[in-house]
């Protein structure tokens, strides 16, 4: 192996050094939170960690399913494995939701039996230092996803935001408690957070079941159609059965060319190759275009023998 690739080789691809930050200031972050909650015998508190436990367990999932998506296809899986992505964001937002149910459950009890919170400003301070890393990462996570087109990063980001939000709710309730010395603020503000998450944690597996089902993106279906009726306009052949699914990290798009009767087989390869590769440079993620050629002459014989 040349010493270049070598090199490429051992450093880690932007997408994996942004997962290893995630799990860095996740195991942080479950530190910072439980010493809040021992401080301040806070349930809302006490929900931002618990949210935290479970965001550790969906982090070292993603890292691993953002590690496995990077194989290149095998004989078993023609199609790669980046399609593991979705199932990362699945496995996220289910965890998620499990997450709000605890924190539903521990409101609900502090509701109905009060209890009182202590050193609330040094619980402020925790709050706040959670809530600013959090915030943090999850805008570099989302960031580093858009870039990437990485879903498995996009779902951890959107995880993390909302860990981000919890924090801010725990961080008011602790400071509208000092102020207002009302106690049942706290599970009440539990409550409000718990809801949040179910929304988030619902929208992820909403995501992650259109992936695996390969439910078509109507936004990606006109854009990829725009071009190539441009670009088959241009050329003056015509296109039809036209299919495309999102891999995760690569959109696959195929479909049938048809040429007018008489032109050669290299000119149409030629032409079919330049659609190709336009439809590659403009269509994010990544495209993997496939085409079938047909002849005018043919081609509505051949089909209805098909049919």
């Amino acid at each position: 192996m040349a010493k270049n690739e070598t090199e490429l080789a051992a450093s880690p691809l932007p997408v994996d050094l942004a997962m290893r930050w995630s799990v860095g200031v996740s195991f942080g972050m479950v530190l910072i939170k439980f010493g809040g909650f021992l401080l301040t015998n806070s349930a809302a508190v006490l929900s931002d960690a618990a949210e935290s436990v479970v965001h550790i367990v969906g982090v070292l999932f993603a890292a691993y399913s953002l590690r496995f998506s990077h194989k290149p296809a095998d004989e078993t899986h023609r199609y790669g494995h980046a399609k593991i992505g979705f199932f990362s964001a699945g496995v996220e937002g289910t965890m998620i939701v499990m997450a709000a149910l605890f924190i539903y459950a521990e409101s609900i009890r502090k509701l109905v039996h009060p209890e009182p919170l202590t050193n609330l400003s040094e619980g402020m301070v925790l709050s706040s230092i959670a809530a600013a890393g959090n915030g943090i990462l999850g805008l570099y996570l989302l960031g580093s996803a858009k870039k990437h087109h990485s879903l498995i990063l996009e779902a951890n980001g959107k995880h993390t935001l909302a860990d981000c939000w919890t924090s801010l709710a725990v961080l008011a309730t602790l400071f509208l408690a000092g102020i207002l010395h009302w106690t049942p603020l706290d599970p009440v503000i539990g409550i409000l957070v718990a809801t949040n998450l179910v929304y988030t944690g619902i929208r992820l597996v909403q995501s992650s079941f259109s992936g695996l089902m390969d439910e078509a993106d109507p936004k990606v279906q006109k854009f990829i159609t725009e071009i190539l009726d441009r670009e088959t306009e241009r050329r003056h052949v015509s296109y039809h059965n036209l299919r495309h699914r999102n891999l995760g990290d690569t959109q696959w798009v195929e479909f049938h060319l048809v040429f007018p009767a008489g032109v050669l087989l290299s000119d149409a390869h030629r032409i079919a190759t330049e659609i190709e590769e336009v439809l590659g440079r403009q269509v994010t993620p990544k495209a993997k275009v496939t085409t079938h050629l047909e002849s005018a002459l043919d081609h509505h014989i051949l089909h209805q023998e098909g049919d």
